[in-house]
């Protein structure tokens, strides 16, 4: 690092510092408060399959099963559209909505969590459809959800398990759109938190306040998977990938979808599909609450939905 952009990373640091106040304001209004939550922690048994049919009959436990993960500071929201296009194509298909761990409740709940906390739930759901004698699992993530799931495969999570069928991403991030995550380390403990300013009708789905310990454990996790990527992922026998990612995408870098590409690869040695998207929203999948949409953007969501499903099914 040369003198002057350390000169100006010191004036930044110091100009965050003054101009930040020490608390988040947060109201009742919105997720990060101590009143609303996601709805999956009071009605489970509407969001995740393992608790809608405790006891499943044959026919279910030979229906292929989508299990759906949010990402980073979002909720069970995230999928809510997925899980209708299913409901309304009256697909073959059963989905579980996985909400992260210490996500969906308070601000001081998201700040204590490590990202094995938030991983650890998708574990348990698999786990406990795979108990139940599901046959037929695939998973699908959202932004964050995307390296959580690398790293499990990176592990070798699944061996021993039953193997995914197929892994769907959306807009996986690898590499941050904003480099300035990296810093987070030094600038964190003088900001406390970052408000993203989010609007009123997203407020009880996503976080609006950023708590530095929380970005700081997204940025080890994704410099955690991008180390992963480096050394190589080979995905079980019978397990196929496809990478949805937004050409822009303020979150998330487009050069992560060519991370995967490069990183992971399927047991034959093929490379997996990746789709390029021309879209500039991060989740381009979650349209209800987004503003500015354009005939293109409903477009390309039920495309992918359209492709997901069919991919489940085994007709694509």
């Amino acid at each position: 690092m040369n003198k002057l952009n350390l000169i100006l990373i010191n004036l930044i640091i110091v100009f965050i510092f003054i101009s930040c106040d020490d608390n988040p304001k947060i109201t009742d209004q919105m997720l990060d408060g101590s009143v609303i939550m996601d709805s999956s922690i009071i009605n489970p048994e509407n969001y995740l399959l393992s608790y809608k049919y405790p006891n499943p009959t044959d026919e279910q436990l030979n229906t292929p099963v989508i299990i759906t993960v949010h990402g980073f500071s979002a909720s069970t929201f995230e999928w809510d559209e997925f899980k209708d296009y299913l409901t309304n194509t009256q697909s073959n298909i059963l989905n579980s909505q996985v909400l992260l761990g210490a996500h969906g409740r308070s601000y001081e709940e998201f700040k204590s969590g490590s990202w094995q906390d938030w991983q650890a739930t998708i574990k348990e759901e698999y786990e406990r459809l795979v108990d139940l004698g599901y046959k037929n699992i695939s998973l699908a993530g959202a932004s964050t959800a995307c390296p959580l799931i690398i790293d499990l495969f990176s592990k070798s999570y699944f061996q021993n398990k039953l193997i995914p069928k197929n892994i769907f991403f959306i807009d996986p991030i690898i590499l941050p759109a904003d480099k300035n995550l990296s810093l987070i380390g030094v600038i964190g403990p003088l900001i406390g938190f970052v408000d993203t300013e989010k609007s009123e009708e997203t407020l009880k789905y996503w976080y609006r306040y950023f708590p530095y310990q929380s970005m700081q454990e997204l940025n080890t996790l994704i410099n955690l998977v991008r180390g992963q990527l480096e050394d190589g992922v080979t995905l079980p026998n019978s397990t196929n990938m496809i990478v949805y990612k937004s050409t822009q995408d303020e979150a998330a870098d487009p050069v992560s979808a060519v991370l995967i590409y490069k990183g992971i690869k399927l047991y034959n040695g093929k490379k997996i599909d990746v789709k390029m998207i021309n879209s500039n929203i991060h989740v381009f999948t979650t349209l209800s609450v987004k503003k500015n949409l354009t005939a293109n953007d409903f477009k390309n969501q039920l495309r992918t939905f359209e492709g997901m499903k069919n991919r489940i099914l085994g007709v694509d």
